[in-house]
């Protein structure tokens, strides 16, 4: 899944877009999805990000849609739970479980359906800049507004060594399964403590490896970044202006309008 994103936002139609401009897109529509009071907002950043992520950034329609099962799964069981345990008003559905009553009410119902337009608005502009923008150049960002390099420079290592140990388990996770090692749950079990054990004695060794590596070319405590973002086109501006003035007023024109 990371090199996939990372070929992704490195190969997209939206590459040589500013991704100052990228940036700026999506966490203003995150900002806006996160503040509003009616689903209508954020249903209509979602739907507008999702377009401009695979018209526009040319992203495969599958592969998006795979990447929103993650946050969906997660976004409609925590919204059942809000609509069965929260809220007033008219009942609009009733179910008896093992002789407790559980209904959803109105308020209920309109909360869970903000908290699941929220999530999709959210991570919709999310995926937007993760799919069109790389990495690099988002820490390279953060270090030119100001971050401290310590924190951008343990962001990058963090980031790099995570799909590392990852790449590490799943090898590991693999060869115990060849030996049948999740066969029944002692055997499992034995196996994931001795996978979290390896895993956790060759970070220690990577840790080490890397510091003698950095160490060898001159390591001087700080990691020289180069903006390779491209100036934003005035065009450009006034678009995302507009999209987010235009998103803006619409959560404002809807705050009171309610869908159940």
């Amino acid at each position: 899944m990371h090199d996939l994103l990372d070929d992704y936002a490195h190969s997209n139609a939206l590459r040589e877009t500013s991704a100052r401009l990228k940036l700026l897109l999506g966490l203003g529509a995150i900002l806006l999805c996160v503040s509003s009071s009616s689903p209508i907002a954020p249903l209509f950043i979602a739907l507008t990000m999702s377009l401009a992520t695979v018209r526009l950034a040319k992203i495969p329609a599958r592969f998006y849609c795979t990447l929103l099962l993650i946050p969906s799964s997660f976004s409609i069981l925590s919204a059942v739970v809000v609509a069965f345990m929260h809220g007033g008003g008219e009942q609009l559905f009733a179910l008896n479980l093992l002789g407790i009553d559980l209904g959803i009410r109105e308020e209920g119902g309109n909360l869970a359906l903000l908290l699941i337009a929220r999530t999709f608005g959210g991570m919709c502009s999310l995926f937007f800049i993760a799919l069109t923008t790389p990495m690099l150049e988002l820490f390279s960002i953060g270090k030119s507004l100001g971050l401290p390099d310590f924190l951008v420079e343990l962001s990058m290592l963090m980031y790099r060594y995570i799909f590392v140990f990852l790449d590490q388990a799943a090898r590991i996770h693999s060869a115990q399964v060849m030996r049948l090692g999740d066969a029944g749950f002692k055997s499992t079990l034995s196996s994931f403590s001795m996978l979290s054990s390896v895993l956790f004695l060759r970070s220690w060794e990577q840790g080490e490896r890397l510091i003698v590596a950095m160490d060898c070319r001159c390591y001087d405590g700080k990691l020289d970044l180069m903006d390779q973002g491209e100036r934003a086109k005035p065009a450009a501006i006034i678009a995302v202006a507009v999209y987010l003035i235009a998103t803006a007023a619409i959560a404002v024109l809807t705050r009171n309008i309610l869908i159940l």
